[in-house]
């Protein structure tokens, strides 16, 4: 990781991935294998973390139930994993802040410097352009 990087600084990534609790609405997260949102949610999977696909079409990925939005999720979220374009990644950090999340993790590409602002004085914890499964073996 850059020294530099002050958007997935190694203190964000490592609360995220550890000490904010295990369920993950993952947006963007369809039945389609050859997309990135369902490898990365399976690794998550594997490693303890409950996910939620959050995707237009409400599909079941990985035995869990999906929902259309993240406002139809009935109960509490704690990461917003987000696979979407970066001019679509702002509403959708308005969304985790309005429905409780503690933090938002925009993936590989996925870069929005308003949101985070605005996400960060919202007091969650957001980590941009990187990717969970990536950094869980970093862990240690």
């Amino acid at each position: 990781m850059r020294e530099d990087d002050v958007h997935a600084d190694d203190t964000a990534v490592r609360e995220i991935l550890t000490g904010l609790g295990d369920t993950w609405a993952v947006v963007g997260l369809s039945n389609n294998a050859s997309r990135a949102a369902y490898g990365v949610a399976a690794v998550l999977q594997r490693h303890g973390k409950r996910v939620v696909p959050v995707h237009p079409k409400a599909e079941t990925v990985h035995g869990e139930q999906g929902y259309a939005s993240l406002a139809d999720i009935p109960f509490p979220v704690d990461v917003v994993d987000v696979f979407v374009n970066s001019d679509l990644a702002g509403p959708v950090a308005d969304e985790a802040v309005a429905i409780g999340a503690k933090a938002v993790w925009y993936q590989l590409g996925v870069i929005d410097e308003h949101a985070y602002q605005r996400t960060r004085d919202a007091g969650l914890l957001m980590v941009m352009d990187r990717c969970p499964a990536i950094e869980i073996p970093r862990l240690g």
